[in-house]
């Protein structure tokens, strides 16, 4: 049966307090970040004692609003066999999660979209979807396809969640086009239970007739179908959808009481005719996006017709400023106001009205400008368009066969944080006159800004830390703090678990297809040529480095949130921690440790006439730095001087264009600059490359994943852009952070006996 819409009880706003002390807005703003936990704290799991006490803490100091109310969310149904994936309206308070979070799985290991593609089809045969409302839809569907890969847009949370493959619903969305269709609406079978006035309503149709229209279409047009694939159905204002004939489920741009139980603003399905379990090349992935984003502003429509949809956006409210809020109410009047009130003239009541109704329930428009090229101010109602299609985005990505990742009570990943949307960017949650509309932002993607529902995190219910479970992006920042200076011999010990981490648990499945528990990976490399360690976290190792096992129950093996090491020789090493989440983002740091003792024996000489790399001079960060030669091997010749350093320290501009390097030499040279990948990273990565050779004494091996060739005619300074190989290019694109080694090799120009000269240098690249 459908989801109830009925309200909970009231409460009153209520300031968060610490310890006794009212919290400063940075702990409001995490305290409300932690309230969607609240309506699952009584079954919270054993990992996370604390954090259970700590809610029922903050359940006593908010008035109960441990009660959570009848769902409202997003909710998998079968209606005449078909299942859909609905985004019902909702008339609930927020900050109550809609489902049942701690039972929220995929046991089966069933598909999830590893990648996407998507497609913007309007059915729009009478010229109604306003083409500015178009832009705003098309720029989302650009930005959002633009900011693959970063952790910061609230797509990156679904790449936790995995299928029997393993493999990730990853943050990998390109947009393939806007499409307008003008083929007729056919003649109706349903009737719209609430329609528009006689002179804004255009047809009704059924969910049958879209996926027929939507079919045909696609092969008209030769689009590609698959897991791949995601189409997304656009119709006007004044076009009603209903599932089936009957009209029991129906969109609708009325307002309560005139909505039924079964009232939705979007959904999402699949037509799968041979392969419906697991899907195949001929699975059509479609969402249904019809209007139903009122009409304020749109001058267009009859004035009757101009109504607010905030049930399809749940907004209206600052949650920065009180988390503990309820959704904004309609101001009454008290008795004295009441009389006073009768008391004014037409002209006076209809302004008070106006005042009274921008102070109540009303939608963020981030993209609202103002007057539009048509002479209303509407252009911001496509945000609530957009919000639809994002909320769809993701519960396709995780359950496109309606049979992958939903809780107990059949709600998609988009229900665990409905009414959600802290923490905000920018905007005001002011009403403006025209649009009766906010204008706050909680996502940046790209060039665009809007408001959009935060993602639910199932890492946050498997580990108490940071254990944020509704969130608006990802974190991924490995740490450690490396000790005081230490004698050679000494064990120094390393820990990771200072990271912070959001996707740091998650589930896996086994070759057979059971579901296990994964959790992040960390390696460690210590600088001094020993083997690299790599583990699970949390959980660390009971025995020195490089051991990583046995591991203290329940932590999977082998594991290596913290790490033990001995140096035997003195000097300072470069120790690194290179992050995996369960999401697949990858993020790297790396610390000196000082190690006093006996300094490593030198290397063997070099043959006559000196090896092609030479010794090595190098720098510190990705600053600079400096080399110089082997002396002229006692002929008086010298070595050339050269320094170089990479110029910003964008990780995407580098993989798009090329790293920038400035460097400078004193004299002409030849030789050549290799951007340096640990191999150890290399292979988690799966990027392949060439083994670097005459690297230092104790150095990691390294993999070449850049070259650039240098010739010059005399001394002095210039840049040269390093293109990364295509293999590393492709598997960087979803890494936040990465340390490189810039090699820079130069030989002088002696026609007798030319000396060479190394540059090594750190670089630390990031998004």
């Amino acid at each position: 049966m459908g989801p109830s819409l009925s309200t909970s009880g009231e409460t009153r706003p209520t300031t968060l307090r610490q310890g006794g002390v009212a919290a400063d807005d940075g702990a409001v703003t995490l305290l409300s970040r932690l309230l969607p936990l609240r309506a699952c704290s009584r079954r919270l799991p054993l990992a996370a004692p604390r954090l259970a006490l700590a809610l029922a803490g903050l359940a006593i100091s908010t008035g109960g609003l441990l009660i959570a109310s009848a769902p409202a969310g997003a909710l998998v149904e079968t209606v005449g066999g078909q299942a859909y994936g609905f985004a019902p309206h909702s008339i609930q308070s927020p900050f109550i999660s809609e489902g049942e979070p701690l039972s929220f799985a995929n046991a089966a290991g069933n598909p999830v979209v590893h990648s996407s593609a998507t497609y913007a089809i309007y059915w729009d045969p009478t010229d109604h979807y306003h083409g500015d409302w178009q832009q705003v839809i098309d720029l989302f569907f650009q930005n959002m396809s633009a900011a693959s890969g970063s952790l910061g847009a609230v797509f990156a949370v679904d790449a936790q969640y995995t299928d029997r493959s393993n493999q990730h619903a990853a943050f990998t969305s390109a947009f393939r086009g806007a499409y307008p269709d003008t083929d007729p609406y056919p003649a109706a079978v349903c009737t719209d239970p609430h329609p528009l006035q006689a002179l804004d309503a255009i047809a009704c149709l059924t969910d049958q007739q879209v996926r027929e229209e939507l079919s045909a279409f696609i092969s008209q047009h030769s689009l590609p179908k698959g897991m791949s694939s995601i189409f997304y159905v656009l119709t006007p204002p004044g076009v009603t959808v209903c599932l089936d004939a009957a009209a029991a489920h129906c969109s609708s741009s009325g307002q309560p009481p005139a909505l039924t139980a079964n009232s939705f603003c979007s959904y999402h399905s699949a037509i799968s005719p041979t392969n419906p379990v697991s899907g195949d090349g001929n699975t059509i992935l479609y969402g249904m996006i019809p209007w139903t984003a009122g009409g304020v502003g749109d001058y267009h429509l009859v004035g009757g017709d101009e109504t607010q949809a905030y049930d399809c956006q749940d907004g209206g409210y600052d949650p920065s400023s009180n988390p503990a809020e309820k959704k904004e109410k309609a101001k009454e009047r008290n008795a004295a106001e009441e009389e006073a009130f009768k008391r004014e003239s037409k002209e006076e009541q209809a302004r008070s009205e106006k005042a009274q109704r921008l102070e109540g329930p009303h939608v963020e428009e981030p993209n609202q400008i103002g007057l539009g090229p048509d002479g209303s101010y509407d252009t911001g109602l496509a945000d609530l368009i957009v919000g639809q299609i994002a909320t769809q985005q993701q519960d396709i990505v995780t359950d496109p066969l309606l049979d992958g990742w939903q809780d107990a009570t059949k709600h998609e990943v988009t229900d665990e944080c409905r009414n959600f949307f802290a923490p905000v960017i920018g905007g005001a949650v002011t009403a403006n006159e025209l649009t009766e509309a906010g204008n706050l932002f909680n996502q940046a993607l790209a060039t665009g800004k809007y408001y959009f529902n935060d993602a639910f995190n199932l890492a946050a219910l498997q580990l108490p830390y940071p254990g944020i479970p509704c969130i608006p992006g990802v974190r991924l920042q490995p740490e450690f703090t490396s000790p005081n200076a230490v004698n050679s011999g000494d064990i120094v010990g390393f820990d990771g678990m200072e990271s912070d981490i959001t996707l740091d648990a998650g589930t896996a499945y086994t070759p057979a297809g059971a579901a296990k528990p994964a959790y992040a990976n960390f390696t460690w490399e210590f600088g001094d040529g020993s083997p690299a360690v790599s583990g699970f976290a949390p959980g660390s190792p009971a025995a020195n480095s490089p051991a990583v096992s046995p591991c203290q129950s329940p932590w999977e093996a082998p594991c290596a949130a913290g790490v033990y090491h001995s140096y035997k020789y003195g000097g300072t090493y470069q120790v690194t921690l290179t992050v995996t989440d369960t999401g697949g983002y990858t993020a790297a740091v790396t610390h000196p440790v000082v190690v006093n003792g006996p300094p490593p024996p030198a290397p063997p000489p070099a043959p006559p006439g000196g090896t092609p790399n030479g010794p090595t001079g190098s720098g510190s960060g990705s600053g600079g730095g400096a080399g110089s030669g082997s002396g002229g091997l006692g002929l008086g010749i010298p070595a050339p001087i050269a320094r170089a350093a990479a110029i910003g320290s964008s990780l995407p501009q580098a993989l798009s264009r090329g790293l920038l390097v400035g460097y400078t030499v004193n004299e002409q040279v030849a030789g050549h600059f290799e951007v340096l990948l640990n191999a150890t990273t290399a292979r988690r990565l799966k990027i392949k490359g060439g083994k670097a050779t005459g690297l230092p004494l104790g150095s990691p091996p390294s993999l070449i994943v850049g070259q650039a060739l240098l010739v010059t005619t005399k001394g002095g300074h210039s840049t040269v852009r390093i293109r990364f190989t295509r293999n590393a290019s492709q598997r960087l694109r979803h890494v936040r952070k990465l340390t490189l080694l810039l090699r820079l090799v130069v030989r002088n120009a002696a026609v007798a006996h030319p000396q060479s000269t190394t540059v090594l240098v750190p670089i630390v690249l990031h998004r």
